[in-house]
């Protein structure tokens, strides 16, 4: 970030949190102080940039705690990193709990079926082809007394490569149907035959 005061350039070097908290930058080898409409866009910018940050490392959350330590206001420590007060206050509740900022790494929503609920249900699937994602759940839910949706059915199938397919229909044959292709098929085959035989003759 460039400022521009009385036709100077100076160019904001954070070299400590200090100098950008009193309102001071470094310009060349010496301390300029900044006007107040300066800091307030340094720090807003400042803010914008931290705001799209996913989740704080474990040295930025050591910072935030030892300002919090050294005296400073939550708010004040806000401003000067450009973090959410609401973030700030709930590591420092979270320190003053069990002495702890590290991130605990969350696994997600915990799965409602058990490994072994999934290998009844792949069983069960297999043992009767037929049977829809409904009835798997029908028996799964009395069986152990879990409920889970039919979505929840399909996820658990797909993943040991089971999926819904509809059973091929054909037209059912009479003994009359299959006593007349055979013939066809003989009859086709005594032609063929004849041809031959007829071509190795001549």
């Amino acid at each position: 970030m460039q400022i521009t005061g009385n036709h100077q350039m100076a160019r904001i070097v954070r070299h400590n949190d200090e100098s950008v908290r009193e309102g001071y930058i470094r310009n060349g080898g010496k301390e300029v102080k900044l006007f107040t409409s300066a800091l307030k866009a340094f720090q807003y910018n400042n803010r914008t940039v931290m705001a799209q940050r996913k989740h704080l490392d474990d040295f930025l959350r050591g910072r935030i705690i030892g300002r919090l330590e050294c005296g400073r206001t939550q708010l004040e420590v806000s401003e000067e990193l450009g973090i959410a007060q609401s973030v700030i206050s709930r590591l420092w509740q979270r320190f003053q709990d069990d002495g702890n900022v590290s991130r605990c790494y969350s696994t997600g929503r915990p799965r409602v079926t058990t490994p072994n609920e999934d290998r009844y249900l792949a069983v069960t699937a297999k043992r009767n082809r037929r049977s829809t994602a409904s009835d798997l759940s029908r028996q799964l839910s009395s069986a152990t007394g879990t409920t889970v949706s039919r979505q929840t059915v399909y996820r658990r199938l797909g993943h040991i490569g089971l999926y819904a397919r509809r059973p091929v229909r054909c037209v059912p044959l009479t003994a009359t149907h299959c006593r007349l292709r055979l013939a066809c098929i003989v009859d086709t085959a005594t032609v063929v035959l004849c041809d031959v035989f007829r071509r190795v003759q001549v």
